[in-house]
Formats: structure tokens, sequence, C-alpha cells
């Protein structure tokens, strides 16, 4: 007699979705993400808080950015953890166009949802992307714009995409500043693309007007006692070591003794080890010394005695950077002087910003090396306005680096999606309706701008398609007045590099997702007694 119950091979309490179920149950997770981040897109986009539990409980964000709004939010759904993972993928390629990739993904998921309900098999939906994706890359490298061979245009184009990036962020009140001072420090980079030399600084107190961009390198620490507070011709030591005395360390044993005499010979004993130990970095002949670790009393006399600068407790993305842009290398012994290397750099001195004092180094051998000071009312605020210049310096540094520019409001989008769809009318079999498809999810970029602006989209996306068939071919959104207008005479400009990531990485994200038909949750590791859980 043969048994009607389903053989069950998996573990109990793993879990197993099939085919449809498996599908829904992805497109329902990611288009979920592109709804929760589809109102931050455009430069009327809105905000999100963020509140913290746990560890750092209470903690707030304020903020529109894609890649921090979905690495701080905690998604159980694999796709939605595709999608969050494409954006940190986009983020860390070309460090902007993080909200626009998500919603692309999540757009071209819905249409193919729909398509699915049609009996169109997800490998031929797939295909039919792959095919639009090559003809909306081959348009947007046609409408791109390489003006790279003329120093000065060049500047204006990265001043213009700089605008148009901080356009949509917290800065867009002070755009004009904080787009100057991007470029600047960009420029000062010489090609090179090291951000690490451009370090930001956030001091609350003042409003963002009163950021400014500084010459050479800012760290936020403080002189020892009676020591200089300033030194011409620096020569400066960086290390990694302990300079504490208040245990102790010979050779980390623990010490019983019968008389308080003999405790005071082992602190004697410790404190002419510490001496050593500072003649020994004495011996290096510089007159700046400054520490990854804290530096105890007795050392810092010391150091005073000698007219040494000691600094404590520099952050370590601080001292890294710090030996980047001096020319010098971090230590950690110091028995052999002749084969440390240096930092060197004119000048430091203590300088005041708000109601703090930090240090200033001037002249430092790393001549591209700059500090920008971002003030502001709240935490929130400084944290939202360093986010938002570090998506626009990445931009600049790719955009350098690339040297291609398209026209934004839309335009590049329009541009593809038209050319998706003349191509699709050549092509025969169900593919053509995957592309066409493919061109309404790259549509509703522009339409959600429109809508988050308050205006009607499916005016001005069609006014706009419009404008395009007739030949103007720079036309894009003019949020400001609610209409379409030439982006080359507003100057809105994007990265080419963005725009092609952009399109790579959304379709890439969306044919993983589409593949799968079978979702196998393994089942929760047991917490049991004898591993001293309860």
């Amino acid at each position: 007699m043969v048994s009607l119950n389903p053989i069950r091979i998996l573990k109990h309490e793993a879990e197993q979705e099939k085919g449809e179920m498996a599908r829904m149950s992805n497109f329902i997770g990611a288009i979920a993400v592109g709804d929760l981040v589809k109102s931050t897109l455009g430069p009327k986009g809105m905000d999100k808080i963020l509140v913290s539990y746990g560890r750092n409980r209470g903690q707030i964000e304020v903020t529109n950015d894609g890649a921090t709004i979905l690495k701080s939010v905690g998604f159980d759904n694999p796709a939605a953890k595709i999608l969050v993972n494409m954006s940190k993928v986009q983020d860390d390629e070309v460090g902007d166009g993080t909200t626009s990739v998500t919603v692309l993904a999540a757009e071209l998921l819905r249409e193919a949802e729909k398509l699915i309900e049609r009996k169109i098999h997800p490998q031929t939906i797939i295909s039919g992307y792959r095919r639009a994706t090559n003809v909306a890359l081959a348009a947007l490298d046609k409408c791109a714009v390489d003006n790279s061979s003329n120093d000065k245009e060049f500047a204006e184009d990265l001043l213009k995409i700089a605008r148009t990036s901080l356009s949509s962020k917290i800065l867009n009140l002070h755009n004009e500043k904080f787009s100057k001072l991007a470029v600047e420090a960009v420029l000062r980079l010489k090609g090179s693309g090291n951000l690490s030399a451009i370090q930001i600084i956030k001091k609350t107190g003042g409003s963002l007007d009163d950021s400014f961009l500084d010459d050479g390198f800012l760290l936020d620490k403080k002189v020892g006692q009676f020591q200089p507070k300033r030194v011409e011709n620096a020569r400066i030591l960086i290390a990694n070591t302990p300079l504490d005395t208040d245990k102790i360390k010979v050779f980390g044993s623990r010490i019983r003794v019968d008389s308080v005499a003999k405790v005071a010979d082992l602190e004697l004993a410790e404190k002419e080890k510490m001496k050593e130990k500072i003649d020994r970095i004495i011996s290096h002949k510089c007159n700046v010394f400054v520490n990854r670790q804290l530096i105890y009393n007795y050392p810092e006399q010391l150091f005073a005695d000698a007219g040494i600068m000691a600094i404590e407790h520099a952050d370590f993305d601080g001292i890294e950077r710090l030996a980047l842009v001096t020319g010098g290398e971090i230590v950690s012994t110091f028995d052999t002087p002749e084969l440390v290397k240096l930092g060197e750099c004119d000048l430091i001195e203590e300088i005041m910003i708000g109601e703090d004092n930090l240090l200033r180094f001037s002249g430092v051998k790393l001549g591209e090396a700059c500090s920008i000071v971002i003030r502001g009312a709240t935490q929130q605020i400084v944290d939202e306005a360093e986010r938002s210049l570090h998506d626009a310096l990445c931009v600049l540094v790719t955009t350098v680096r690339d040297k291609k520019t398209v026209f934004g409001g839309g335009c590049s989008e329009i541009i593809m999606a038209s050319a998706v769809s003349d191509e699709a009318i050549n092509v025969t079999g169900k593919e053509a309706v995957a592309m066409e498809s493919f061109a309404k999810a790259l549509l509703e970029l522009p339409m959600t701008i429109s809508d988050n602006g308050g205006f009607d989209s499916a005016y001005l996306v069609t006014a706009l398609r419009a404008a395009h068939n007739k030949g103007q071919i720079t036309y894009g959104l003019d949020m400001k007045n609610g209409g379409v207008a030439c982006m080359r005479e507003l100057g809105i400009v994007e990265s080419h590099s963005v725009k092609r990531q952009m399109l790579l990485s959304a379709s890439e994200a969306t044919e993983v997702i589409l593949r799968v038909d079978d979702i196998l949750k393994a089942a929760p590791r047991k917490r049991t007694e004898d591993r001293g859980y309860c």
C-alpha cells in the first residue's frame, strides 16, 4: 500500500518556496524596496528619519541618501537583500545614483511580473532585457559629451555635475558654495583620484554657510601640557605604541609583593623602562610625535622636557591620512631610527574652529591634500551634509577619470527609452514585448522625479518625449518651473559613468532575481544547554 503523504527531505523548520510562490515573494520584496526609496528621488525628493535600536538606541539619522537608508533598514526578503547589495556596489563604484539604480531595478521587476502573468517565460524576459540593455548603453554612449580637451569647459562641466548632484541633497540651498568647494578639492588631486587626501571634518555650531576648505591637513586633537604649540619645519614621527605607566608590564606577568617599598621599586623600574623607550623615540630626531594610542603623564612630561610636540590618541583614519599626506610611515618599534621615514611639513599650529582647537598641518608633502570643514546647527545636519558632499566628490573623481558627461533631468533616460522602443519594432517574437517593458521602466525615473515635485508626471513625460521626437535631444525636466527645458542652458549635467553603472547594475540584479524559481531557507541553528545557552 503506497502512502500519499509527501516525503520530506528538508530538516524540521527548514522552508521551501517553489515556482510562482518563489517569484511572487521575490517581486513583492524587491518592489517594496524600490517604493521605500522612490520618494527620495530627484531635486524635490523627501527625507527619511532612521531611528536606531539596540546598542545605539535612540540615535537618529535624517537622510535621503539611498545607500544609507537601505543599509540601515533590516530586510528578511532575499530579493530585497540583493537590491541592497546592488545599491552598495553602486555607492562603492561611483558614489552616487544609489536611489536611481534601486528604483530602476524595482520597476524592471514590476514590468517583468506583468509579463509573467501573460505567460511569457522568465528566460525570454531576460533575453529581451539583455538586448534592451545593450541598445540603451549604445544610445547613452552616443549622447555622451567629452570636453576634457578644453580645461576651462571641463572645469565648468565638473561644476555643473556638482550642482546637479547636490541639488537633491540637504545642501541644495547652499548649492553654489559647496559645488565650488567640491570642484576645488577634486582639481587639487590633479587627476590622481585619491579621495583619502581630502579630509572632511564636521563641527556643530554656526551654519552650513560657515563651511570652508582649508589647504593642508587638520587634526582634531590637542597638544600635550607644557609642549610647544607651534612648530616650524616639522619632522613628524607617526607611531602606534602604548605609552602608559599605570600597569606593570614586566613580561606581561602578575607580581606579588610583601611590602609597599617593593611596589615603589617596581614602579621605579617601570618608569625607567618607559624613559628608555622615550629616549629611543627622541633618538629619531623628530620634533613632533603623533601616537595612535594614549600618552600618559610621565611620557608626556618627558616629551615636554625634550621640547617635542606630542599628540595622543589620533584616530586610526586620521593617523593613516596624516602618514599619507606628510610622506611618513607608521611605526611601532624604535630600535632602528635610520630606517624610519619621518613625515614632513612646513608648519604645525593650533587654530580655533567654533569653540574647538584643532591642529593645522601646513605645507604638507602631498601638495594636493586639503580639508573641508562642515559647520551646521545639529549633528544630523552635518552628518547628512558630509554624506551629500562625499557623493559629489565621488562623482567628480569618477568624471575626471571617465571624462564623459550626459544631460540630466531625465534627458538620458528618455534617449535610452526611445532607442529601446525603436529597436523593439524591428524585433520579432516575445523579446520585443520585454524590450518595450524595459523602455517603460526607464520612463519611470523621470515620472518619479515629476511626481516627487508635485507636478503632473504624465503631462511632463509625454511633453518631454514629444520634444525629443522633434529633435530637441537636450531637453529634460525643469523642476523649478514645472515644465520641460534645455538641459544645456540650465546647466543640468550628470556623469556618464554613474548612468552607465546604474543601467548595468539594475539589469544584472533583475536578471539574477528573474532566474530564481526556488527559495530554500535553512533551519535555524538550535541553541542547546550543553553549549552554555538557556
